[in-house]
C-alpha cells in the first residue's frame, strides 16, 4: 500500500463523504425531510462513518484505526437500516433505496477489507503518516 499522508486520501474516507452527500440529496428532495428524526438519525449515522475514519487515521496506529473503522462499519449498517425504515415508510422511492444500499455495502466491504489489511500487517502500530 502506498504511504498516505492524510485522511483525505483514503478511499473508504471518499466513500463515505459520497455517502454523506446521497443522504443530504435525499433529506433535501424526497419525503426524508418530512421525518425529523429518521431525517436526523440517518444524517448522524452517515457522518459518523467518515468522522470515524478520519479520527481512526489521526490516532497512534492501526491498533486504534482498527476500532475506529470498526465503529465506521457499524454506522455504515446503521445507514443502511435506516435506509429500509425510509423506504418503508415510502419517505424515499424503492430506487434510491437500493442505490444507497449498494454504495453502503461496497463502503462496509472496503472498511473490512482495510481492517483486514491492518490486522494482518507485519509492522504493528504502523502509522500511515
Amino acid at each position: 500500500m502506498a504511504k498516505i499522508e492524510k485522511f483525505e486520501d483514503l478511499e473508504i474516507w471518499r466513500l463515505a463523504r459520497e455517502i454523506c452527500q446521497k443522504i443530504e440529496f435525499l433529506i433535501q428532495n424526497t419525503n426524508l425531510k418530512t421525518n425529523y428524526s429518521l431525517k436526523d438519525q440517518i444524517d448522524r449515522s452517515s457522518g459518523s462513518i467518515m468522522d470515524n475514519i478520519a479520527e481512526g487515521f489521526e490516532r497512534n496506529g492501526n491498533r486504534e484505526f482498527i476500532q475506529f473503522l470498526s465503529i465506521a462499519k457499524g454506522s455504515a449498517g446503521e445507514v443502511k437500516s435506516q435506509s429500509y425504515r425510509a423506504f418503508d415508510k415510502k419517505l424515499i422511492t424503492e430506487e434510491q433505496h437500493s442505490k444507497l444500499n449498494e454504495i453502503v455495502e461496497l463502503e462496509k466491504n472496503k472498511i473490512g477489507a482495510m481492517m483486514n489489511y491492518l490486522n494482518n500487517c507485519e509492522i504493528k502500530g504502523l502509522k500511515f503518516k
